[in-house]
């Protein structure tokens, strides 16, 4: 088995994940949240978040254009410094035989992507948004949708693999999406069995 670098194998696997995009039920992720207490990067679930600080390699932040973004100590949540446009993060976590990238971006100004696995709005500050892999536009199984209000819903993708949302109500939205890279694959001198993406997308609505 070839020993890959992560950018390779996802380079490589491209029309694989494509195919096999699909949701991972029960799965974690990080989401970022921007107010007026400042921009917060969290882990868990927006249910449930997360408060030891995860398991990750790797954590960073970063607008549109790759600059590095600083990120805080582990409190809860990283704190972010103020970025204008739209943030980024990533991060990886190892296990045993399984390797989970997530990815998480606050705001739909922007209609680029610009992390591996993005949500991405087909105009600036719309309800409309497109899945894309590396730059390039996949469909998903489905999308999920968790509010800071409590409602969630499950969106699923129509014939153009666009999904749609009209926030009706006051909050922070999110939406997460994840993807899975089939067969094995080395990464960093490590084996593993599964390379799993998830990525979220949020914003805030009426505040």
């Amino acid at each position: 088995m070839q020993n890959v670098s992560v950018a390779g194998l996802i380079r490589r696997f491209l029309p694989i994940l494509a195919l096999a995009a699909a949701p991972a039920a029960g799965a974690d992720y990080f989401w970022i949240d921007r107010d007026a207490a400042g921009t917060r990067i969290q882990a868990g679930e927006l249910a449930k978040p997360q408060s030891e600080a995860p398991a990750v390699q790797g954590a960073r932040a970063f607008s549109a254009d790759g600059k590095a973004v600083p990120l805080g100590a582990w409190d809860g949540h990283f704190p972010a410094d103020p970025a204008a446009g739209d943030l980024r993060f990533t991060g990886s976590r190892a296990e045993e035989k399984l390797l989970t990238v997530f990815h998480a971006r606050f705001g739909r100004q922007e209609t680029k992507a610009a992390s591996d696995l993005e949500l991405v709005p087909t105009t600036a500050g719309g309800d409309t948004f497109r899945l894309f892999w590396k730059g390039n536009p996949v469909n998903a199984a489905q999308v999920n949708v968790y509010t800071s209000e409590g409602w969630s819903r499950v969106l699923r993708p129509g014939a153009d693999g666009a999904v749609s949302l009209r926030p009706s109500f006051p909050a922070l939205y999110v939406l997460e999406v994840s993807a899975r890279v089939n067969g094995a694959a080395t990464v960093d001198g490590k084996e593993y069995e599964e390379v799993r993406h998830v990525a979220t997308l949020s914003f805030r609505v009426g505040d």
